[in-house]
């Protein structure tokens, strides 16, 4: 077999130091917004990023709307009623802070956005006297045109012109640099964040950043349930290197984390279980409201909140009648009824009446504008859809004027995902935080994807910039730590340690994460027990004093998808040690347990800290859920400056 011979220097053992006033670790939405917020209070900011900043991350090939514009011009809703409504909508366990700031904020950003260069409104035109469009701002509206509070946008222009300004900026971007583990130092009983440690994945060359403050803005976790190492490239709607390292990081630092217990259906993990997202025909989300017909084309009617049958194309995308608004889009869980929009009937309801699989996205039978803004600006500019969807079906002959799309989703799929296969998807686990998005340990604060119950871009970009600008003021009173050298010494030898392992006689990464997920499946399914849970958490442990030592690389490439196989089974821990805090059943949290079957009793109903302790062992903790207080008083007593524009 020919050798092929790397391409970059050999870096392995060599050592750089960087210093920063404010550290950003991920260079998707979050971090790229965190890092200009502190740059434009003039601070020294690195940014570090696994992939390439001008593409990375979740958004990095685009997106296609923005929820929670409630701010913009047109909008006729308040921060403070969507904000709400996103808290209630899940029972009280949602992140009020952070939808607050999405809310308040968020079309603030989009203007940075647009300075920046990135396209937020139709600018040529193109969807002129569309029942969406406003004529006098060209703003697109998606959803709830009646409260015109979430925006069509042009979300694959987002990136490079985030990255463009980093470079105005003069932030320092550490590209293909992966983050592995936080510096704390403890004095007096008090942990204080110091920087992070970390690889270049094409050198192997070993980082040290000090840094004040340090925030963490990287992605949710993923690839815990499903894993298929035959398909890798295809095993999660989110980029293949967005697994969840940060919060393996954290955990292990000992920042507090809750909700980690929560999994919903994994509808947009592929591995094998699903199809292209957006790819097949539905009628939620990007495809939002696509007239849906059965296998005769008999069509399928809409129904407002009330059940009241809609006649027409544009009653989908309005209340019903006395109804405030409605949420659509960024909320993955089912709705709760009060914010319940425009939606096809059940699907138990639609076998009652007859109607006949498969069923069908029939965008012919739509206006030519709906038509238009679905098929080739909404599945286009979203996710992976660009060129997978919209370039290949077209090339192919699909004609959305012509043609259907058959769906599976929407709960009429064929291939159902299973109760063991569930995901960390709708507003999933993650860090706890204060109204200062800071972590329980000072000089660490998270946003995005980081913070528990996370959203959609929106929130990514507004809690990003956010905590940046809370960091950047923390910064001002602190000064740098020393490094301590034996808690590097011992990541490096952490790190590098697969690169002296024999690949002939070791394991692949692939072989670890499969057996992750089996483990996952086999004792963390939809219903739970602690018997099931302990033997999991047996396995799991068994994996890092057995198996971890056998897993071998033979490249910097190789080696960062070990590291983050590794940091998979750190929340695999995470989440099993959470599922065992929870004693009861909960329905908002699609939590359930055979051996504590009583749903949401009163003694939990609250939030469900975990963290490590110095010693490594759990510390359970409890969080009224409405620990945030009044969502607008609290915000404006502690982000005047921002109100006054000073900050802005």
């Amino acid at each position: 077999m020919k050798t092929i011979k790397w391409p970059y220097a050999n870096e392995f053992g060599m050592e750089e130091v960087v210093d920063a006033d404010v550290l950003v670790l991920g260079g998707g939405l979050a971090g790229c917004y965190a890092a200009i917020a502190a740059a434009r209070r003039g601070k020294n900011v690195v940014l570090v990023e696994k992939g390439a900043t001008e593409r990375s991350g979740s958004a990095g090939s685009g997106f296609d709307h923005w929820e929670s514009a409630c701010t913009n011009p047109c909008s006729r809703v308040t921060a403070k009623e969507i904000a709400e409504a996103y808290v209630n909508e899940q029972d009280g366990y949602s992140n009020g802070i952070a939808h607050y700031i999405e809310c308040q904020e968020g079309y603030d950003r989009l203007l940075d956005m647009e300075l920046f260069g990135g396209k937020i409104r139709d600018t040529e035109g193109e969807f002129k006297g569309a029942e969406f469009r406003d004529d006098k701002t060209g703003l697109m509206f998606a959803y709830d045109y009646h409260n015109r509070f979430t925006l069509r946008v042009w979300g694959s222009t987002f990136k490079p012109a985030l990255y463009k300004e980093l470079k105005r900026l003069g932030v320092k971007v550490y590209d293909r640099t992966e983050a592995t583990a936080l510096m704390v130092e403890n004095k007096n009983g008090k942990k204080r964040g110091t920087g992070a440690l970390g690889m270049n994945v094409r050198t192997g060359k070993f980082m040290i950043f000090r840094a004040k403050e340090t925030v963490l803005t990287m992605s949710r976790p993923a690839r815990i349930w499903l894993f298929n190492p035959d398909l890798t490239g295809l095993c999660e709607f989110r980029p293949m290197q967005s697994i969840g390292s940060g919060h393996a990081m954290g955990y292990r630092a000992g920042i507090e984390f809750t909700m980690m217990e929560k999994s919903v259906k994994g509808e947009f993990s592929s591995a094998g279980r699903s199809f292209p997202p957006y790819g097949t025909g539905n009628n939620h989300n990007t495809w939002y409201a696509a007239t849906m017909v059965d296998a005769r084309g008999v069509e399928i009617p809409y129904v407002d909140r009330d059940g009241r049958e809609l006649k027409t194309v544009s009653e989908r995308y309005y209340p019903a009648p006395g109804q405030k608004f409605f949420l659509k889009g960024g909320v993955i869980d089912d709705p709760k009824y009060e914010y319940r929009g425009p939606e096809t009937l059940p699907f138990d309801e639609l076998m009652k009446r007859g109607y006949q699989l498969p069923f069908y996205a029939d965008l012919s039978r739509m206006p030519e504008m709906e038509r238009k803004v679905i098929w080739g600006m909404m599945v286009g500019e979203e996710g992976k859809t660009k060129i997978p969807i919209l370039k290949n079906y077209t090339e192919r002959g699909f004609d959305p004027a012509i043609h259907m799309l058959q769906s599976y989703g929407n709960g009429w799929q064929s291939a159902n995902f299973l109760p063991q296969e569930r995901q960390l998807f709708g507003a999933p686990g993650g860090i706890m935080i204060d109204w200062d998005l800071k972590t329980n340990i000072d000089g660490i604060y998270a946003a995005g994807d980081q913070l528990f119950a996370s959203d959609c871009c929106g929130f990514a970009c507004a809690t990003g910039y956010y905590a940046g600008r809370k960091a950047a003021a923390a910064s001002e009173t602190v000064e740098l730590a020393e490094i301590d050298r034996a808690f590097c010494d011992a990541e490096k030898e952490r790190l590098y340690r697969p690169m002296t392992v024999d690949a002939e006689n070791g394991m692949s990464w692939k072989e670890l994460n499969m057996a992750i997920s089996k483990a996952m499946q086999n004792y963390c399914g939809g219903v739970k027990c602690k018997d099931l849970l302990l033997e999991g958490l047996d396995l799991l442990r068994s994996y890092e004093t057995d198996i971890v030592p056998q897993i071998s690389a033979e490249n910097p490439h190789e080696l960062m998808r070990t590291h983050e196989v590794f940091d998979i089974l750190e929340v695999a821990k995470l989440i099993l040690e959470s599922c065992l805090l929870r004693e009861s059943s909960s329905a908002p949290l699609c939590f359930e347990r055979s051996d504590f079957p009583e749903v949401d009793p009163p003694e939990n109903d609250h939030f469900i800290t975990i963290r490590l302790d110095d010693d490594g062992k759990v510390v359970k903790g409890a969080v009224p859920k409405g620990y945030f207080g009044d969502l607008k008083t609290e915000y404006e007593k502690r982000n005047q400056d921002y109100i006054r524009g000073d900050l802005k």
